[in-house]
């Protein structure tokens, strides 16, 4: 009969204990009470505890990365924490939601990725592993993208199929809960937009190996569609195959993806008849499902497609970085870290490139990027794409502007300002 008080007073000390996870000292071994206190205390361990206590906050130490030791076991602490997360989780959705109601233009707050460029100078300030940024990111960028759905459903059309680059861009910008398009080429993602079938496209426009892609820059020449925002994408391609690289009679992908790797293919696969498809995506279900063939393709389409990766990273420039275009009709706001992207057509005359170019050297304003496309016959002359830093709002952008329209051109056509992207790895 004396045991019977004992077992029950082990539980009410275990609950007391547990809702004060902070506490590290341990009781002494030598009293009689502190002898019962750890001899019980051990069996729930073993067994089924009493019901949980509430979770109480979580520990400073916790919040900081590092190893909590409050003599509570690890696999009832991470249940804790899981539930808070939850709990977090869904707090933090539902602030924002309360947030957005006071937006005058909530369609328009939701396009703009202010409040993911938050987040992320967060990670990068507080970060202290063990987790990685890019971890961070990836854990984030959902939880961001389901509380710009429930404001409004976006939909997005990319040149896909699924698990491209382009694919990998757009889950970048606008995250998996989007209403995400797959089509078939560049031409048809500008048409879905220019006709209101979807918000936002999303194209590559300029690759830091193989520079201009033609097909974008041409479709802006046909379809009034402005740029509205930029995702850069730290492009890695790897060799997939079912078989030993020996055995590899083929290899497929999309052309500029076999030229970004060029020098390794020829170096390492002499004996392999290159073969050019649509995607990178196409490649990887080619591997999978042909004998003898190979594809040079993401990891991520590796996964997918269930395709070995037999060599990694096998572009030629290691920085290499593709530029995507996010399309729309939507004019991005001022964040002091901007680009302006413009058409221009000028008299085909000696010296006219030369005064077109004046403007942004009188006003000080950095060139990032100029690309000359020849005119559709019969007309005679070029076009010309320029980037540069600056917003059409600010004073310095606008006067360079005035000037262009000055000379006169023989056309001018601002495509957009919005925000620089950042790489992602």
């Amino acid at each position: 009969m004396a045991k019977k008080p004992a077992s029950k007073r082990p539980v009410k000390k275990l609950a007391k204990k547990a809702a004060v996870p902070a506490v590290r000292s341990r009781p002494a071994a030598g009293s009689g009470a502190g002898g019962e206190k750890t001899a019980v205390a051990k069996k729930p361990a073993a067994s089924t505890p009493a019901p949980r206590p509430r979770p109480p906050a979580v520990p400073a130490a916790a919040a900081a990365g590092g190893v909590v030791d409050a003599g509570i076991p690890p696999e009832i602490e991470i249940s804790r924490l899981d539930e808070q997360l939850v709990g977090l989780l869904n707090r933090r959705v539902a602030l924002y939601l309360e947030k957005m109601k006071g937006v005058q233009t909530p369609s328009r707050a939701v396009f703009s990725d202010l409040d993911q460029q938050q987040v992320w100078g967060l990670i990068d300030r507080v970060g202290q592993g063990p987790l990685t940024t890019t971890e961070l990111r990836t854990i984030f960028r959902p939880l961001l993208s389901a509380g710009r759905q429930r404001i409004k459903q976006t939909r997005v059309a990319y040149l896909g199929p699924p698990f491209s680059f382009t694919h990998q861009a757009a889950i970048s910008r606008f995250g998996e809960s989007a209403d995400l398009v797959p089509v078939s080429t560049i031409a048809t993602v500008f048409e879905e937009v220019n006709r209101g079938h979807v918000d936002f496209g999303i194209v590559p426009i300029e690759n830091s190996t193989d520079g201009r892609i033609v097909d974008t820059l041409d479709m802006f020449t046909r379809l009034p569609l402005r740029i509205c925002g930029e995702v850069l994408v730290h492009v890695h391609h790897n060799l997939l195959a079912r078989c030993d690289r020996s055995e590899i009679s083929e290899i497929y992908s999309k052309p500029q993806a076999l030229s970004q790797c060029r020098d390794w293919l020829s170096r390492n696969m002499p004996q392999a008849r290159l073969i050019e498809v649509t995607s990178t995506s196409t490649a990887a279900q080619l591997a999978r499902d042909k004998p003898n063939v190979a594809a040079v393709a993401s990891r991520q389409a590796a996964i997918q497609y269930d395709v070995p990766v037999v060599a990694e990273c096998i572009e030629d420039n290691q920085n290499n970085v593709t530029r995507f275009a996010v399309i729309g009709d939507s004019v991005a706001e001022p964040t002091g870290s901007d680009r302006t992207a413009v058409l221009l057509q000028i008299p085909h005359k000696p010296g006219s490139l030369s005064e077109a170019l004046e403007p942004f050297r009188r006003n000080k304003v950095n060139l990032t990027w100029i690309e000359s496309f020849p005119l559709r016959q019969p007309a005679v002359g070029y076009l010309f794409f320029l980037d540069f830093e600056g917003h059409v709002t600010e004073p310095r952008i606008r006067k360079t502007l005035k000037d262009l329209e000055a000379l006169p051109p023989d056309r001018l056509e601002v495509l957009g300002s919005y925000p620089r992207g950042e790489s992602s790895k």
